[in-house]
């Protein structure tokens, strides 16, 4: 067990629990080949549901050539505009964040598609959504 997933008595009662999943761009659906490229992060406790996207075109292309830029760079900020909710989130703008997060985490055979929900300890999910973004897609 390393450092980071010790929990000491002080720290017990300050963290959340939260869920996260990757948004991973699979650009030919029957190659299965795919690239990270987000994440989505939900805290019960705080009413939090975020996103952050990052794609990385020259990997994107390495898969296929022909892929639509433009399309999966549209569907990601979708999703960023789901989690914000207000107009950008459309018909989810009135659902909480669990019911949000749930439905973008719903499986899907799309060029963007959710992958596992993991879960993990944070004081503030929004960083933690950043912290991931920097650890796993970046």
């Amino acid at each position: 067990m390393t450092e980071r997933h010790i929990i000491r008595p002080s720290e017990a009662n300050t963290r959340d629990v939260f869920e996260y999943a990757l948004l991973r761009v699979v650009p030919r659906i029957e190659r299965g080949e795919c690239i990270n490229a987000g994440v989505l992060v939900y805290c019960r406790a705080q009413s939090y549901v975020g996103a952050r996207t990052h794609l990385d075109e020259a990997r994107l292309l390495a898969l296929d050539s022909d892929a639509d830029v433009a399309g999966i760079r549209a569907a990601l900020g979708a999703v960023e505009g789901v989690c914000a909710g207000g107009a950008a989130a459309g018909q989810a703008a009135s659902d909480d964040a669990g019911r949000r997060f749930r439905w973008l985490i719903a499986p899907r055979s799309t060029v963007v598609q959710p992958g596992p929900v993991h879960t993990g300890l944070t004081v503030d999910p929004a960083a933690e959504t950043e912290r991931l973004l920097d650890l796993l897609v970046r």
